[in-house]
């Protein structure tokens, strides 16, 4: 099963320099017993208006059955949230969503989070088929759309130049004002760029028709993985399937450089069709695949102030239709 091994860049040394060079403080933990690492944290302070609190975003690396260990990792969060004198903690670990997981934690001293912390529930396509597998896997309208795209006279460029980062704000805005979503900063994607291209560890693909780029997306390798983590596209040409193009290319692409999974990150939650990422999950879950469920983001109260937070996060979940 796909989610045996987590391994998120979540926790990457490149994650945490892209956060600092964004603005964020950070810390990164290291767990020994004796002179043995037995596990890594990455904390990510940030001063909210929602109030101040730290992150560890799809950590830690630890052996979640080494009970010892465990209660040492929740000491040394209330340890640091003291010290940076931080309201909460939310923590998204790479653990199923089970049952037992939800107990663990509630056990620990957490509570469900009023937010989800980054991509809790995805779609994850193994690529070790044959491109011909692959196809056949694949809904019937997206084999169809693939094979469309194929005759549309387009081109994918692939860079790992920061410049790219401008582009790709451009058509996150006007794919976020499409969909109704909040972007992300120019800076993230050029920091992003820079950090994970250091080891060719990331591209950016450009889905292009003549001179007209048409879509674009930052794909990040780590492990054995490789994630479509951010994009954007253009309302234009809605006649084309460009972004069947780009993901097949991509697919392509991801499977000649050795890797073993192409995670398309986040999804809905549920198969609700009136959830505002309805569409955006239809359109991923069409190219085959397994859905993996993380535990959804928990966070630890370590100051009365941390229901203010809370009362002001559901608020805007309701808002947002989240």
């Amino acid at each position: 099963m796909l989610s045996k091994s987590p391994k998120s860049f979540l926790q990457s040394w490149e994650w945490g320099e892209i956060n600092r060079k964004t603005g964020e403080k950070i810390f990164r933990l290291g767990f020994f017993k004796g002179r043995k690492l037995v596990g890594i944290c990455l904390l990510i302070k940030q001063v909210a208006r929602r109030g101040p609190h730290l992150l560890v975003p799809g950590g830690p690396f630890i052996d979640w059955n080494d009970k010892a260990l465990v209660g040492f990792f929740v000491s040394s969060l209330k340890k640091m949230a003291a010290e940076e004198k931080t309201w909460f903690v939310r923590v998204r670990p790479e653990l199923l969503n089970t049952p037992q997981n939800m107990k663990l934690f509630s056990e620990l001293g957490f509570r469900p989070a009023p937010m989800h912390l980054h991509a809790e529930n995805t779609w994850v396509l193994d690529i070790t088929k044959s491109e011909e597998e692959i196809l056949r896997g694949m809904r019937k309208t997206t084999r169809y759309l693939v094979k469309k795209s194929l005759g549309e006279n387009l081109k994918i460029d692939i860079s790992e130049d920061k410049e790219y980062a401008r582009v790709l704000y451009d058509l996150q805005k006007e794919t976020s004002e499409r969909h109704g979503f909040v972007g992300f900063p120019q800076k993230l994607f050029e920091v992003e760029i820079e950090e994970f291209a250091k080891d060719d560890n990331a591209n950016v693909f450009i889905c292009r028709k003549g001179k007209k780029v048409l879509a674009i997306a930052i794909i990040v390798f780590y492990g054995d993985s490789a994630y479509y983590h951010f994009s954007g596209s253009t309302s234009e040409f809605s006649k084309i399937p460009f972004s069947y193009f780009l993901q097949w290319e991509i697919i392509r692409e991801t499977k000649k450089r050795g890797m073993k999974y192409y995670n398309f990150w986040g999804i809905a939650p549920n198969d609700n069709p009136k959830h505002r990422f309805a569409g955006v999950t239809l359109f991923k879950t069409g190219f085959g695949g397994e859905r993996i469920d993380w535990l959804h983001a928990r966070d630890l109260p370590t100051s009365r102030k941390y229901f203010l937070t809370y009362i002001f996060e559901t608020a805007r979940r309701v808002l947002r239709h989240l």
